[in-house]
């Protein structure tokens, strides 16, 4: 379920480029929705981490339509990363949830059995830990020290991701599913296009 292999970057780059703020901009083409940064870690040394939502997996497939395309974006000065996760919503329940419970010596997880996990780890002095873990590619550790208000900032950008994607199939069975009743029409026009 991982994409692209990361770059090494050599040291001394001290920031990364292009990554926006995931503040709402713009739709792109079509009326594509904006990527919204879900995480956006950073501290005052230029250590950062994004996973930033860019679309649906599948728009407009039962099978696809609720799993979401992420990049995770990673920067320090030993490395400089971008991989591929896709986001299912019990991953964005189980952010929500840990982010909530999060304290020193507690954690919180995204992605868990499969493919890469990101994972972070509050130190008593309420710094953080934060690894990623990608079988395949890359192990990364950092440690932030975010802004105070990080944990209700990290609410408001799941809200953020939710109210742009919102989940619109129910499992009515195993393995059986099904356009929930809040979407407006199975067969209305999906922006991003099914492919």
């Amino acid at each position: 379920m991982v994409g692209q292999d990361p770059v090494a970057k050599p040291a001394g780059h001290g920031h990364l480029p292009s990554i926006g703020t995931g503040v709402a901009a713009p739709p792109q083409g079509h009326d594509r929705p904006a990527p919204v940064d879900l995480i956006d870690l950073r501290d005052a040394a230029g250590d950062r981490c994004v996973v930033r939502v860019t679309g649906r997996y599948r728009p407009g497939v039962l099978t696809g339509h609720d799993t979401l395309r992420a990049e995770v974006l990673i920067f320090a000065d030993f490395v400089d990363a971008r991989l591929e996760v896709f986001l299912f919503q019990e991953d964005l329940d189980n952010w929500q949830r840990d982010l909530s419970r999060l304290a020193p010596g507690r954690g919180a997880t995204l992605g868990r059995d499969r493919g890469l996990v990101l994972h972070l780890l509050m130190q008593e002095d309420r710094t953080l830990w934060l690894s990623v873990e990608d079988p395949d590619r890359l192990n990364v550790l950092l440690g932030i020290d975010p802004q105070d208000t990080w944990i209700q900032e990290h609410h408001q950008r799941l809200d953020h991701v939710r109210e742009t994607w919102p989940s619109e199939v129910v499992e009515t069975a195993p393995m059986t599913y099904a356009w929930s009743s809040g979407r407006e029409s199975p067969a209305r026009h999906d922006p991003e296009g099914a492919s």
